[in-house]
């Protein structure tokens, strides 16, 4: 299967192979089947799997979610595609109230692997609800795996080892990133929750997931013209975190900046931020700093650009990391 494939051609080829090594894995959504989904992400699946694989479902997530789980308990394995980010949260009280707690409050004899997939962040000038960064809720909400690619590659790969996991999935596809394309290898080459250096460096190091890798990637070629060696990992998980790989990146390099679309404000950065400085503190040579939106709703698309992190503001930090 490798070559190069766009990100939504990828999810496309993951759900394919997921639904052809399980009769057990469906498909449910709002117009996934004959329309094969608002950005074409399950185009083509109803009419090779039919209507039972592959459902068209009514406008309800929570309807949807908690249909998910029905099915869970009786042995299948639903992918659910929340049509936009905003949407997700009709379902919330199904998602963080039951799917997220059913494992425990069974004492581990009931699983539920559902894989639930939701476009999610800015950048493509949609109307309001169709932008929202959330994945700081659901990260919060213990009982969930919480994940989102920057790339084909993982887009691919991370979406099959999402659907084969037992335990819930939050899947989280950066919608601006759908387009571009990518190196896809014909097997995984790394964990669900594993951290990827994408670009080695030794001066500083960038943290980033989904649609602020590129941004980061750019950011640090920038920095390059002025001799600094920066230094880009793609946290690819959200929870867990592998925390050991941002260490050993930040005792290396000896500064951090953490960059995500979500508001900074108890965003993931802040998470991230705490626990890097309680467990590098004697290795930095200045503050953990976070790049991300403004505590304000998403504004108009006319003028998302000036909300959305930029080359210029992730580079703003980098001068703030140099200064101390």
């Amino acid at each position: 299967m490798a070559g190069q494939l766009s990100i939504a051609k990828a999810l496309n080829d993951a759900l394919r192979k997921s639904l052809e090594s399980d009769p057990k894995t469906v498909l449910m959504g709002e117009d996934i089947g004959k329309l094969g989904g608002v950005f074409r992400i399950t185009d083509g699946l109803q009419k090779d799997f039919g209507e039972d694989r592959v459902i068209d479902t009514p406008l309800a997530e929570s309807g949807i979610v908690g249909t998910a789980i029905g099915l869970a308990l009786r042995g299948y394995r639903p992918v659910v595609e929340i049509q936009f980010d905003g949407f997700v949260y009709p379902a919330f009280d199904q998602i963080v109230s039951q799917l997220a707690k059913m494992h425990a409050r069974a004492l581990g004899h009931i699983k539920l692997p559902v894989t639930v997939r939701i476009p999610y962040a800015g950048g493509i000038g949609a109307v309001e609800h169709h932008s929202e960064s959330h994945e700081a809720y659901f990260a919060h909400t213990a009982g969930l795996r919480v994940v989102s690619p920057s790339n084909a590659h993982d887009a691919h790969w991370m979406l099959r080892q999402s659907i084969e996991s037992d335990d819930p999935v939050i899947f989280l596809e950066p919608k601006r990133r759908y387009w571009d394309k990518g190196e896809v290898g014909d097997s995984a080459d790394l964990g669900l929750h594993d951290a990827r250096i994408v670009r080695p460096g030794a001066d500083a190091t960038l943290i980033a997931y989904g649609p602020m890798v590129k941004v980061c990637l750019e950011a640090a070629a920038a920095a390059e013209e002025d001799g600094r060696r920066l230094e880009v990992v793609d946290l690819r998980s959200l929870s867990p975190v592998d925390f050991a790989a941002l260490e050993e990146s930040v005792r290396r390099t000896g500064r951090g900046i953490v960059v995500h679309e979500a508001p900074v404000f108890l965003g993931m950065g802040a998470e991230l931020a705490a626990r890097l400085t309680e467990r590098c503190f004697y290795h930095l040579e200045a503050p953990i700093l976070r790049v991300g939106g403004y505590h304000a709703p998403y504004p108009p698309s006319r003028v998302e650009e000036s909300f959305l992190p930029d080359l210029d503001r992730v580079l703003d930090a980098v001068d703030r990391a140099f200064a101390y």
